[in-house]
Formats: C-alpha cells, structure tokens, sequence
C-alpha cells in the first residue's frame, strides 16, 4: 500500500501499523486528501482476511492537530457558486453530504468489525481526538505535554465528526457538556481519570502495548454497539436528565446570552442524540454541524480566531529579508508586576533574562514573582520543581546595568513617566551591543517621542504587553517613525519565542488597543452620567459580548490613569478632544472621593475582604438623573457599546495606524476582549455591510453625540459597496517557517 500521508506495515501476526506522517507539515491536519487516503486504508484493512486489527499513530511529535479548517471555509465557498449554479436544495444537499465526510469515515473504522487502536504519541486535538474516540481502544505515550481535546467552541464550531456523540456515552452528561462546552485541552492523567483513553504507557512500550491489546482478542465493537448498553447518566427523560439539561440550559444563557450559535448546538446535539441510537445520533450532528458551520457567527471565529490567527503567529508581519534570530540573552528593565512577569514568560522560553530594578532587593522581588508562578504549576501538576529551578536559574536580578552586555533585546518596563523612561533609555544604551535592540513596554507615550532619547532610533520599538502577562496572548508591536526592519524582525522573533500573538501598529496616541478600549470606557462613563443605571451599563456589556463592563474594567486599568490620561489628552490636544462629562465623573470619582479602583479597593466597585466585588451602593448619588429602566432601549445601549469600538478600529485603519485588518480584529478580541462571536471590531462592521453600520453610526450620531459621525472612509467604502476584507485583503505571502 503506498500513500502520501500514510504508511501501512503488516506484520506477522496479522496486525497493521498505519503511520500519519503529512510531507511539509510540523503537524498532522484533516483535509480531503487524507480522508480519502485513510479511507482506503480502512476498506483495504477490512477487506484482507490476513489483518486481524489496525493500530494507528503518528510519525509527528504530535497525534493530529485536527481539521484543516481552511478545508471547511473553502465549503462554505463551494455552497455559495453551487446555489449561484444548481439552486439551494441541491447546494444544500452537496454542502451536508461533505461536511460530515470524517463523520461517516469514522463511523465505519468504528463498525469495520476488526479493531483498531489508537496509538496516541503526542497532542489530539478536534477531529484528531475524534478519529481516536472512534477506535476500539485508546493509549498513549507517557508525555507531560500531550493535550486532548475538543476545542471547536472557541472557533463557533461543534465537534462535528461523533465527537459529541461519543463523549456523551462515555461520560455523564453533566461531565461531556462541560468539556465540550468549554473546549479545554486536558492532560494525560485527567483524560485517563474521564476513561477517555484507556491506557498510558512508556512511549517506547506504546506500539507494542496497542498490539498487545488487539492479539489478547480485543473487541471489535464500541460500547454502544453492544446490546444492553447503559448511559453513563441514565436517560434524559429521568431525574437524573431533569437535573441536568435543565440547569445547563440555563448556564448556557448566563454565560453565552446566546450568542454562540454553535454552543446553543451542542446542547440540542448532546441532547437530542442520546435518545437515539448511535447512527441516528450521529446524523443529529452532521445537520447540526452543516448549519452551524453556515453561520456568521462560525465564518467569522474561524477567520480570525484560526486563519488569521495561524497567519499572525507564524510571521505574516514579519520582514521577509530580515534572517530569524533565536534570542539567547534578554534584559528587562523594572522589576514590578509587570516586568516581572515579562521575565517570566521569557525565561519560561528557555530565554537568559538579566532583570533589572534601582537596587539589588527590588530585583528581587521581580524574580519572587516567577517563583509564585511556577509554584502554583508544581502544585497544580503541570511543572516539577526541576522545572522551576531551571526557570529561575535563567533569570539573574541586579542593579547593575552593565549586566545588559551581550543582550539580544532589551525591554523598558518602568512607571509611566517620560523622565523615568528617559533616564532608563540613557543609562542602557551606554552597554548596549550595535546590533541589540531597543523595546519600550509604554501603554501611552508615543514611541517617535521617546526613540528621540535613543542614539539609533532605527533599533527602537515598542512592545506593548497586556496584563497579566502570562495570561494574556497578544502583545502589541508599536513601530516609531524611525524603527527600522531590523528590530520589527526582532520583536516578532521575541514574540514568537515567548508563545504569544504579535499585531503591528504605527505609533499614534494610545497606539490602537489602548485607543480603541478607551472609547468603551468612556461610552459606559457617559451612559452613566445619562442616568442609566449602573447595573445594567455591567450586564447589557456583557450581553453584547464583552467579557467585563466598562465601569469595571475602569477600575481594573485604574480610575486615577483614567483621570491622568484624560487630563493629558485636554493638556496635549485641548478641550474639544475630551469630553466634559466624562471629565466631571473621573475627577468626582478620583479628586473628591479618592476612589483609584481595584488598586486602592473602591472604585465603581467596592472590593470587600474575602467577598466577591460589588457595585458601589453609593455611586447613583454621583448621576445628576436617573432614567427609568423601563424606559430604556437594550438593544440601542449594546449597540453603543460595540459600535463606538469598531468605529474607532475604522479610524485606526483610515489612519494607517492600522495596516493590516487581520491585526486589527485579532488584536480587538485578544487585547480588549471585543465580542469574539463577531470575529473581531473590523469584522463586525463587514458582518453587518457597511453601508449598515454608516447608518447606524449615523443615527447613533443624531441621538448620541457627533462621536458616533462616520468618518470619511466609511462613508465612501457604503457609497461603494465595498467591505474591509475586500478592499483592504492581506497580501498574499509565505509565512515564515
């Protein structure tokens, strides 16, 4: 047997070794190409009398990445010339036929009748953990970070090859919902504790075992093939049932306020499919998968939170002349929250980090904090403490600046304060190498300004990271007027290293994440002073898709930056570029009541000891009215919310602040959690057609404020028809391996 993405080795006791190995991939993906391939095998497998059962594994470091979800955006495409063509029905019929091409695939290894075993070596992932679901026994090689999982949620997708059905009939209901409504990657020893794979061995042992299991006579036959076969759970119609779906219902539309089509679906699936047997059950989710994979809200997350965000991390902004770099040696300057944690993610890449804070004991603060962290993953299982050691090794606290020589990359992180930063920029460039680079972590001060301090403003960049830093995925390349190629290259190679996604934005007041979220902030600021209650400002945000309320966030960045940024924004561009009753709030809030936020405990909230956070009882007496509730339009108010933001990121793109429209929604839902359902600030506008949301903004602008007027691009884009990703589609080009 000879295929491209396949090996079949029979040996002599009848068993076949079926190897994935894709050519010119680091891992291995489900396309068409594969399924018919594998198809092959299997029907070739079942019909030789000579093979008495099939392992199969991966040559990679990995099991299977899952599908290529460009293969499903090109079926999408197909549908739409196919309507053009031949008409809905027949589109219609095409489009559910191919879309559960894996399903049936994996349905007839699953019903072959010899058993197959899957041999997992490394991570399995979405339609990879579904192929492994769908043999008759799973093992795996003993390897810390192997990950399974069903991740297709956060791409508005639902596993869409048996995956729900599967899981549902292995786990009680209340266990499969969460897992797949969460889509979380676990590790080896929850999984094998979930009995979602059977065994884990030495990797040496792991075909040998799989064999093993196949000649001791293992069954041919899943679970719920087996007459008398019981769900985990019980039925649905039961009190067990009733004590489920009917609470989860529920926490879907806590969590969701459904708008996540594809997680809606996976309750109707899992809920509809375990009344029925396994074939019907299986149809249940391939209509489901074909509709939800049809939706807006599906094409939009697979655009960016997949396709653009694979783009972005493998180097689609990268310089292409520039040759990558692998940093050996990295200086951060200023040992606080935040630069600490930049140490951290750093020297968890294997990276040498020189730390460095006005005195030798505050430096080593900042590597206490790589410490806590790396306790809590020894404690949590997911590091040993030769791992932490090794880490904090890497790290050498000083005050010392002449420790910088021989750094690849240096990173400013100290207080906000162009004199502080300047000084900084002095003392480093003293020992700094010809060829090191320069990065500034500022938020708020343009990059230009503080490159002039710097004697090679070509070698200075601003690198924007977000917090907490181990958490948060995106970081925000800032170029000055003056960087050159060379240090965009080594910010991106940095970025890269570190595991985190890069945008590049051109230096601008507030660049563009920081720009963008401070117009969300002040709309809730200003709806606040409408007298709209507070409460419902915090709940209608979260309703529309964002993950925490204005007033909130207010108070997590700081009420008093707020004021600051404000007051320098009035002092630097006057008073029309501020508006009056969002200055009235913040200097209440700050000046008068000394309410800084989360930091000093009393902000918009109050932040009790040991107790959750709680609106501020007193904080209506700061609103001159108070409409009534009944009186006021949800919808207008979520509109507000999301519409001022994409405006704003329209802005960014209109002033080249912005050049790439695949940064500008990545870096929306990465950097300010702008409603991932939509796929991002730009994409929400395209969602909707522009002339739409001209005039929305226009209407906005008549009852609002002329902050919602629609700038010119807009305005001409909607005469035009045109669409961002039309007129603005990224240039084709090869990302860097």
């Amino acid at each position: 047997m000879s295929f491209t993405n396949f090996s079949v080795e029979i040996d002599g006791d009848g068993i076949a070794v079926v190897t994935w190995d894709e050519p010119g991939r680091s891992m291995n993906v489900i396309d068409s190409t594969v399924m018919d391939e594998l198809s092959t095998i299997v029907e070739q497998t079942t019909a030789d009398a000579a093979v008495k059962g099939v392992v199969i594994t991966s040559a990679k470091d990995a099991f299977s990445a899952g599908a290529d979800l460009t293969m499903l955006e090109g079926l999408s495409r197909t549908f739409a010339e196919l309507v053009a063509a031949q008409g809905e029905e027949a589109a219609t019929l095409r489009f559910f036929e191919d879309s559960r091409r894996a399903s049936l695939l994996y349905r007839r290894i699953e019903t072959c009748g010899k058993p197959w075993v899957a041999a997992i070596n490394g991570t399995a992932l979405g339609g990879g953990f579904e192929l492994a679901l769908a043999c008759h026994r799973r093992i795996a090689a003993d390897n810390p970070k192997t990950r399974l999982g069903q991740p297709e949620v956060k791409v508005g997708l639902l596993p869409g090859a048996g995956g729900t059905q599967r899981i549902a009939r292995m786990l009680p209901p209340s266990d499969a919902l969460q897992f797949l409504l969460k889509g979380d990657q676990i590790q080896l020893n929850r999984a094998k504790a979930m009995k979602l794979i059977d065994a884990v061995v030495p990797k040496g042992d792991l075909i040998k075992t799989a064999k093993d299991w196949i000649k001791a006579g293992g069954t041919a036959k899943a679970p719920w093939d087996v007459d008398g076969f019981k769900l985990p759970g019980g039925p649905v119609y039961s009190k067990a049932g009733v004590m489920v779906f009917t609470p989860a219902n529920a926490i879907y539309r806590r969590e969701t306020y459904d708008n996540y089509p594809a997680a809606r679906a996976i309750l109707q699936v899992v809920y509809e499919g375990l009344q029925l047997p396994m074939d019907q059950a299986l149809r249940v989710e391939s209509r489901w998968f074909a509709k939800i994979l049809r939706s807006p809200e599906a094409a939009a997350m697979i655009r960016s939170l997949f396709v653009s965000l694979q783009e972005l991390n493998k180097g689609a902004r990268r310089p292409v002349k520039i040759p990558a770099r692998a940093l050996q040696k990295i200086g951060v300057i200023g040992a606080g929250f935040m630069g600490g944690a930049i140490a951290y993610v750093s020297a968890l890449a294997d990276i040498e980090v020189v730390l460095i804070d006005r005195d030798p004991e505050t430096a080593e603060k900042g590597k206490a904090h790589s410490q806590k962290l790396m306790t809590e993953q020894v404690n949590r299982g997911r590091a040993t403490t030769a791992d932490r050691d090794a880490l904090l090794a890497r790290i050498k606290p000083t005050a010392d600046f002449v420790e910088l020589k021989g750094c690849d990359l240096v990173i400013e992180a100290v207080f906000e304060d162009r004199k502080i930063k300047e000084e900084v920029i002095s003392r480093t460039q003293n020992v700094l190498g010809e060829q090191a680079i320069f990065g500034s972590n500022t938020s708020t001060l343009p990059i230009s300004s503080l490159a002039a301090a710097f004697k090679d403003r070509a070698r200075f960049i601003g690198i924007h990271f977000f917090s907490p830093v181990e958490r948060m995925m995106l970081v925000e390349i800032i170029m000055g007027k003056e960087t050159g190629d060379a240090a965009l290259a080594m910010a991106l190679d940095f970025v890269r290293a570190i595991r985190k996604t890069p945008i590049v934005v051109n230096d601008s007041r507030g660049f563009y994440t920081s720009r963008v979220v401070g117009t969300y902030i002040r709309e809730g600021h200003l709806m606040f002073t409408e007298g709209i209650p507070a409460a419902l400002i915090e709940n209608v945000a979260r309703m529309a898709g964002m993950p925490v309320g204005p007033l909130a966030l207010t108070d997590e960045v700081a009420v008093d930056l707020a004021w600051k940024i404000l007051k320098a924004t009035e002092a630097d561009l006057g008073s029309a570029a501020i508006d009056p009753k969002q200055k009235a709030l913040l200097a209440e809030m700050v000046e008068k009541r000394s309410r800084y936020g989360r930091k000093n405990g009393k902000g918009f909230y109050d932040y009790p000891q040991n107790a959750p956070k709680r609106l501020w009882p007193d904080l209506a007496d700061l609103q001159p009215e108070r409409l009534n509730v009944d009186d006021i339009d949800i919808a207008v108010l979520k509109r507000r919310l999301l519409g001022i933001q994409a405006l704003e990121s329209a802005r960014c793109i209109e002033e080249k602040v912005v050049t790439d429209v695949r940064e500008a929604d990545v870096g929306s839902i990465l950097g300010f959690g702008f409603a991932p359902f939509t796929g991002g600030s730009i994409s929400y506008i395209d969602g909707m057609g522009v002339k739409n949301f001209v005039d929305l903004c226009n209407d906005l602008a008549q009852t609002c404020g002329e902050r919602f007027t629609p700038s010119k691009l807009l305005v001409d884009m909607a005469n035009r028809g045109d669409s961002f990703y039309g007129r603005f589609a990224p240039a084709k080009r090869k990302a860097v391996a």
